[in-house]
């Protein structure tokens, strides 16, 4: 059975406003100086949790005070504190799962593909570096849980993204073909995963990195989800 496999943070849904709240919640829990801008930061949200903990220790000041401007490293050497990051992430998460999906919204036309690849005959899943915990409760909150037949998230297997098997298993559980499916995504990670897995990659260009997806040659850029079920057509029947 041919299968299309979705990521979801920037893919399917824009999670960025509640992930950049629980991340902000951790900083105020460690008493930290620094608070993420869910407009501007929202290309870190949808990279995790640490990521974005990692940016905000890197706009402190060596004295622990916040920059005004929010300027420092992006990849959080100015701390180099992955201690801190090991506190502020359990924290991260408990806010998240509270407010899971107070912010959140669905990209405009992503149920309407998804439920035409399913009427086409399409095993549909979805393979996430999201906790597999959190990423089933923001799809039941959502109301779309029951339109994909697998959820593969970061801990279901010993491995994620970009290693291909996560990829691999939400396809088999969806009754499908590893061999015969390609996977929908929105980064440089589910790029690699493709690649490593032999399968094509779809990525969109309607989030926050969008402009970027180009110079990662994937087999097609999406810029809206009404067209993908010609694009999946044509790249695996």
């Amino acid at each position: 059975m041919r299968s299309v496999i979705f990521d979801l943070d920037g893919t399917l849904a824009d999670t960025s406003g509640d992930l950049i709240a629980a991340a902000n919640a951790a900083f105020g829990a460690l008493d930290l100086p620094v608070r993420l801008d869910p407009a501007r930061d929202a290309g870190t949200a949808l990279r995790g949790g640490r990521a974005m903990l990692r940016l905000g220790l890197s706009r402190l000041e060596p004295d622990g005070a916040g920059t005004a401007d929010g300027a420092g490293a992006a990849d959080g050497t100015a701390t180099g504190d992955e201690a801190l990051i090991d506190r502020g992430y359990p924290i991260l998460l408990q806010a998240y799962g509270d407010q899971i999906a107070r912010h959140t919204v669905l990209y405009p036309g992503a149920v309407a593909a998804v439920e035409a690849l399913r009427g086409a005959g399409y095993a549909v899943g979805i393979c996430t570096n999201k906790p597999e915990g959190l990423a089933e409760a923001l799809l039941t909150e959502l109301g779309v849980r029951d339109l994909f037949a697998s959820l593969i998230g970061a801990d279901t297997l010993a491995m994620r993204k970009p290693d291909p098997e996560p990829l691999r298993e939400a396809v088999r559980r969806a009754g499908g073909d590893p061999a015969r499916s390609l996977l929908v995504g929105d980064s440089v990670t589910d790029r690699r995963t493709a690649e490593a897995a032999g399968v094509p990659c779809v990525l969109v260009t309607f989030g926050p990195s969008g402009d970027d997806m180009a110079a990662l040659a994937p087999e097609a850029l999406l810029e809206d989800f009404a067209d993908l079920p010609a694009v999946v057509g044509r790249l695996i029947g």
